[in-house]
């Protein structure tokens, strides 16, 4: 079928990216490229995510064990 991409076509494409910017970079590559689809989707349907985005989510308190709080073990 002409002007259709094959199974091949697409394993070939899929090495010849790996051989280019090896196996370190493809994850950054398509975190990035996903943001910037989710970015275009929502610019183009009108939702605005910023505070989703920008909100990190907080640290749980360190809980301090003393010496008169630690757990006691029976006697045997």
């Amino acid at each position: 079928m002409p002007g259709w991409i094959g199974p091949w076509e697409i394993a070939i494409l899929l090495v010849v990216v790996l051989l280019v910017f090896g196996p370190k970079r493809l994850p950054e590559m398509g975190k990035s490229l996903g943001r910037g689809m989710r970015e275009f989707k929502n610019s183009i349907t009108g939702k605005d995510d910023k505070d989703e985005d920008d909100v990190t989510p907080a640290e749980l308190p360190v809980a301090k064990i003393e010496a008169d709080e630690q757990p006691k073990q029976p006697a045997s």
